[in-house]
């Protein structure tokens, strides 16, 4: 027992120290060529077979595309959506060779960046700059127009996702125009357009309000999961960023906090985010039929005593890739709601014996994008994860439930299965959003059934 103690710390807490557990990418799967192509989701379990892949050079081949296509055009990026957002029988279009940074404006903390530029580039190519993104999702694959479209977001009580700093677009639409909104001359079309799922045509171009580069200090901490509850409104007033981690049938959670870092050293523990991963599957697996038995042996093998710091860039700790794959649903809550949430969604994961993936709780600043899940509202997020080629139909049918409880609205690309009239009684601006939908894409060139369920279009 001495010996698994010693094992199971050292992996898990360079995991913890590391950075974010459970999540890493893939890039979804297609084949690269101009025929029919098999797609799917990097989980696998969204899939299709489409009549093309175009990858166009420029802005000018996607306006020639969308021009002369027959059918119906969906984007792709890093395909990490479980929802259904990507597939069409008609082309997939990938803005891969549509990327990098255009310009950027140090006086004025501001850079236009092209839509298929990956967030990873996005940051080296700022950092370049002396600049930085203010806040960053946990993922850096994604492309920038995809992360956008989705209302992809960090952590952070004071910071919002990324769509809201987002000054002005370039769509190309349906028929191949190219149309730029911004803030000040289209506050309404941008204000729909941040958070569009790909419905109002290709985001080929973003401007977006940065920061000077900064550098960050993390500490990460075990502590029962019923003080980190008691404790996380507190540590999100005082720290720019703080999430945690529960850890299914351990009894305790880990806590992640950044706060800005004046310092140049560098502090970057080694990550074995799959070694920890691997030692809760494990625990699972042994004692799983024995909840309690697991409770205790978990006790006995974790360390609350642990603590550990990394410091570095911002964007080189708060991002990251990562292998493990697994499906996930997440939804927003109203702030006030965040813990009372969490507490009832930790007791209905709890009834299922198999469950080891950590559930993650962030802290999002409220916007004003007609279709953000923080619409209106500062907002608690909770994300549960299954892992790949396990049951997940309860991420929907049990957990989605609790998240109702408290009128979450759901994350675009994370498993769900609201109904249009619930979105529309969830999101004020929805039917505006539709009907600015219906304006710019008439004959719904770029919906697929997925979107089509959601918005109430009929085939």
């Amino acid at each position: 027992m001495r010996t698994q103690r010693r094992w199971f710390l050292k992996t898990g807490a360079a995991a913890l120290a590391a950075g974010l557990l459970p999540l890493r990418i893939a890039p979804a799967q297609a084949a690269q060529a101009s025929t029919a192509t098999h797609w799917e989701n990097w989980s696998g379990i969204v899939q299709c077979k489409a009549q093309a892949l175009a990858q166009p050079a420029d802005e000018g081949a996607v306006a020639t595309l969308l021009a002369g296509a027959s059918g119906a055009v969906r984007c792709v990026g890093a395909g990490h959506s479980f929802t259904p957002l990507v597939p069409t029988d008609g082309t997939l279009l990938s803005l891969d060779r549509v990327a990098g940074l255009l310009a950027h404006d140090k006086a004025a903390l501001s850079a236009t960046l092209h839509g298929g530029t990956r967030l990873a580039q996005v940051s080296a190519q700022l950092d370049s700059a002396g600049l930085a993104l203010r806040n960053l999702p946990d993922i850096n694959i994604q492309s920038l127009a995809g992360a956008i479209s989705t209302a992809t977001h960090g952590t952070g009580a004071e910071l919002p996702a990324m769509h809201a700093d987002v000054t002005a677009l370039r769509i190309v639409t349906p028929q191949g125009e190219l149309v730029d909104y911004d803030q000040l001359r289209h506050p309404d079309q941008l204000a729909a357009a941040r958070v569009s799922l790909g419905a109002l045509g290709v985001i080929t171009r973003v401007t977006m309000n940065v920061v000077p580069a900064f550098n960050l200090r993390r500490k990460v901490w075990l502590a029962p999961v019923e003080e980190m509850l008691e404790r996380a409104p507190e540590l999100a007033r005082t720290h720019r960023h703080f999430e945690f981690y529960y850890l299914p049938f351990t009894g305790y959670a880990a806590a992640i906090t950044h706060i800005p870092f004046a310092g140049t050293e560098v502090a970057m523990p080694p990550s074995q985010d799959e070694d920890m991963l691997r030692d809760l599957r494990r625990l699972r697996d042994w004692l799983g039929s024995y909840p309690q038995l697991r409770r205790w042996s978990a006790a006995k093998l974790i360390d609350p005593s642990l603590t550990e710091h990394a410091t570095n860039r911002s964007w080189l700790l708060l991002s990251n890739t990562r292998p493990t794959r697994f499906n996930e649903t997440e939804c927003h809550v109203p702030r006030d709601a965040g813990i009372a949430c969490v507490r009832d969604v930790i007791r209905t994961l709890e009834k299922r014996n198999e469950v080891f993936f950590p559930l993650e709780f962030r802290f999002v600043k409220g916007d004003d994008a007609w279709l953000s899940p923080f619409y209106k509202r500062d907002s608690c997020s909770i994300a549960v994860h299954a892992a790949q080629g396990e049951p997940y139909a309860y991420l929907m049918s049990e957990i989605g439930p609790v998240f109702r409880k408290y009128q979450g609205r759901p994350h675009w690309g994370k498993l769900h299965n609201f109904s249009t009239a619930e979105l529309a009684a969830l999101y004020p601006r929805f039917k505006d959003f539709l009907e600015l939908r219906r304006s710019l894409d008439p004959r719904g060139r770029m919906l697929n059934p997925h979107l089509r369920t959601l918005f109430g279009v009929a085939t």
